[in-house]
């Protein structure tokens, strides 16, 4: 049985449509299809039978009530009856349709007067002939009243094929290599200008927002309508080539091929080639459908030669082993993309491309190397090289190019430092302050004074990070102390840490407040953290393969519980995800706690009493929503965490956690008396959605009664390799909302949850989706 969704069709085609309804057709009985279409004879070609479902814009209400929302600012509460008549006329000629009253709202949210109004009203949108089609005279009036510098940026985006995810940061680095970005102060970067200009067309309803906006690395889309109004007003220059098209139009500037197959660039060369005054060449097709072929060289030289005002040049994910070393003719070009091919050395004449801004070679990974003269391309300001993981080196010079905004992946040299005059050290980064976004360090050496060397990385000057990594390679000399000297600014959002050999991790972490990721993994050697429960900006944490580490956190849990009574909310106040995992050593999170005059490690609390008394003051994470331990079987003693809502994960590890969370109510503890995330009381783990239980280091025989009076929420629970577990208690049946259940070796269990004849199955029968191995 299947559901098929066909969204926006546009295919007439009734022999194509019925080639498709052929295969359609061995689906099981219930199978659906739906199509939404904006033309009439679609509808009635793919349903001749069946009666469509015409939808019905917004009414008139509601268009007038999205038009004040776009057009006026909230605090103003009286609006004229003037202006609502004028409007109301306005609306209907957008047919209810949101996106033309979102964009012609904003249009009027710069005009004040009734008479700017009416004017927009009566003459500007009546002047709007050459587009008859619905509601396109609308939006076309919307692109009228874009500033100029705001038109050509717009309309260059017609070059992306319609429902395509455009990455910002590319069409930003495409706009700027066509010379439309002009920056009104000298001291502004043009990159934050036209960071200005993308987000005016956002607010502005021209593009759609689709992945979230983190600095430059968000992804949007442009409406259908949208895109058809982008080719329209941009038929003359850009042409968004057609696989079935026949020739090219010699005299467009701007060419983007939505699709890559080598027989189309072979037989149209000749053709291509003539449109020679282009400034855009560019492959928009989406990485999963690149094209399993390899162009040939000869082509690409063709192309390279003919192609002499460039601007902009994409030529990957095309198997490339070699880039013609003829591309140094290309003396306009400001972006060249290399991305995703095979070739493992660049032409040395790559540098005199000396007005080239924007080099990406990401997912080149057999590349090895860069140019040694990379210093020559002096206009340089982003150098992706996001997975090259067969690069050896950086090379001598790259410190060289001080405008350099994006650098995201640094290789030291294996060999001893300085051991080669080609390769590049720390000190190359060292005036590399304009770099934003990400940054990772590859090969970072194991040195016993490696201070000198981490130092003049000047990693704390680089306020625009707001990613690093710090990958140090694993052989050589313990690092005590080192990474003191690598301390990145404070407004740093993410930092990694991995492979390194010292003892403790630097103090410096805790003052990292802005940090929102931090993971720490594989310091085999490590057996001291920074106190951490202070960043307040913390939303995920993960601690990977830590074999030194015995306890979270170095000093008394007294020490933590003070600060959580002053203020509950400096606890890990915004942590929401922590992942524990592979750490077969950790104990628990406090290395001692002192009760009373009696100072003890966690790892010896085992009386009632004892932990009774513990358990009264024991801190909670406020607003943790997903906890793995997997592989820490040691680990008994921790925080509590009673508002998780999305998942607890436990391979490998006691149940101890989660014993005591659940019963931290029954305690009459402390913790239990801190308000919890929402605004009324709820018991612990009462809104946890999903739960899996995976080779339980304890001789579990059954999971206790009382879990499953608070576990009320549960959706999902998996159970795997708990062999001694012999039946499940009476509560799973009365756990509604429970959708899935997973045994998977568990042979006792098995047995009793046979169907129908099994002793636990009237406790499960209720449940949707059940799996047992």
């Amino acid at each position: 049985m299947y559901l098929l969704v066909l969204d926006d069709v546009w295919n007439e085609n009734e022999e194509e449509w019925e080639k498709l309804k052929t295969l359609l057709l061995d689906g099981k009985r219930g199978s659906k299809v739906v199509i939404t279409t904006r033309i009439e004879l679609v509808a009635n070609i793919t349903s001749p039978i069946s009666q469509g479902y015409p939808l019905k814009g917004l009414s008139d209400d509601q268009s007038w009530a999205l038009l004040k929302r776009m057009a006026f600012k909230e605090e103003q509460e009286t609006i004229s009856t003037n202006f609502k008549a004028i409007g109301m006329d306005m609306v209907k000629k957008c047919k209810g349709v949101p996106l033309a009253i979102k964009t012609i709202g904003r249009v009027l949210s710069k005009k004040k007067t009734e008479a700017e109004w009416s004017d927009i009203k009566n003459i500007e949108l009546t002047n709007v002939t050459e587009l008859k089609d619905g509601i396109m005279p609308v939006l076309k009036l919307s692109y009228d009243y874009l500033p100029p510098y705001l038109k050509c940026c717009f309309a260059y985006c017609s070059l992306f094929p319609k429902d395509y995810l455009i990455n910002k940061l590319t069409l930003i680095q495409l706009w700027i290599a066509q010379g439309f970005i002009q920056s009104p102060d000298e001291n502004l970067l043009l990159v934050d200008v036209a960071d200005d200009y993308f987000k005016e067309l956002l607010w502005r309803s021209f593009f759609q927002e689709v992945e979230k906006d983190e600095g430059m690395t968000g992804g949007f889309k442009m409406h259908d309508l949208m895109h058809d109004l982008a080719q329209y007003v941009s038929r003359i220059d850009c042409t968004l080539v057609d696989s079935n098209a026949k020739k090219v139009n010699e005299k467009r500037r701007h060419l983007s091929f939505p699709f890559y197959n080598v027989s189309f660039f072979e037989e149209n060369l000749s053709t291509l080639v003539r449109a020679n005054k282009i400034r855009t060449f560019i492959l928009a097709y989406n990485n999963w459908n690149y094209y399993q072929g390899t162009i040939e060289e000869s082509t690409l030289k063709k192309l390279i030669s003919s192609f002499r005002y460039l601007r902009a040049l994409d030529l990957h994910g095309l198997n490339m082993k070699m880039l013609p070393n003829t591309i140094d003719t290309l003396m306009h070009l400001k972006y060249l993309d290399l991305s995703s091919n095979d070739i493992e050395v660049l032409p040395s004449s790559i540098t005199k491309l000396v007005n080239l801004q924007t080099l990406k070679l990401c997912l080149c990974k057999k590349l090895r190397k860069l140019p040694v003269d990379i210093q020559k391309l002096v206009s340089l300001k982003h150098l992706d090289l996001e997975d090259c993981e067969n690069l050896t080196h950086m090379p001598h010079g790259l410190g060289q190019l001080t405008s350099l905004q994006t650098l995201n992946l640094f290789v030291l040299s294996e060999g001893p430092v300085g051991s080669s005059k080609h390769c590049g050290g720390l000190a190359e980064l060292n005036k590399l302050n304009d770099l934003r976004g990400k940054l990772e360090i590859k090969n970072l050496p194991q040195l016993k004074d490696a201070t000198p060397e981490y130092k003049a990385a000047n990693l704390k000057d680089k306020q625009r990070l707001s990613k690093l990594i710090l990958r140090w390679n694993p052989e050589g000399d313990d690092g005590v102390d080192a990474m003191d000297s690598l301390q990145p600014h404070k407004h740093l959002k993410y930092l990694e840490v991995d492979s390194y050999m010292g003892v403790r991790v630097s103090s410096w972490l805790s003052v990292l407040t802005n940090l929102v990721e931090l993971r720490i993994g594989h310091c085999k050697k490590c057996q001291y953290l920074p106190p951490l429960y202070q960043l307040s900006s913390l939303r995920e944490l993960a601690i990977v393969g830590m074999d030194g580490l015995e306890y979270m956190a170095d000093g008394d849990m007294n020490d933590e519980i003070s600060a959580s009574l002053a203020s509950p909310s400096t606890f890990f106040p915004s942590l929401e995800d922590l992942w524990l995992f592979g750490c077969g050593n950790l104990k628990g999170w406090w290395r001692s706690v002192d009760k009373g005059n009696e100072a003890t490690t966690t790892s010896t609390i085992s009386s009632s009493s004892s932990t009774n008394h513990y358990h009264q003051h024991m801190p909670y994470f406020p607003r943790l929503s997903f906890l793995s331990l997997d592989y820490c079987p040691k680990m008994t003693w921790m925080p509590l965490f009673p508002n998780l809502e999305k998942k607890l994960w436990l391979t490998n590890s006691s149940l101890k956690p989660l014993e005591e969370t659940i019963e931290m109510n029954n305690r009459g503890g402390r913790a239990s008396s801190f308000p919890s995330s929402s605004s009324s009381f709820s018991p612990p783990l009462s809104k946890l959605k999903e739960l899996y239980l995976e080779q339980i280091p304890e001789e579990l025989e059954s999971l206790p009664e009382e879990w499953f009076k608070n576990l009320t929420s549960l959706e999902t629970l998996h159970i795997w390799e708990c062999p001694n577990l012999t039946s499940l208690p009476e509560g799973v049946s009365h756990l509604t909302s429970l959708q899935r259940l997973e045994i998977q070796c568990c042979p006792q269990l098995k047995q009793r949850c046979e169907k129908e004849n099994g002793e636990d199955w009237d406790k499960i029968s209720h449940i949707p989706n059940l799996y047992i191995y």
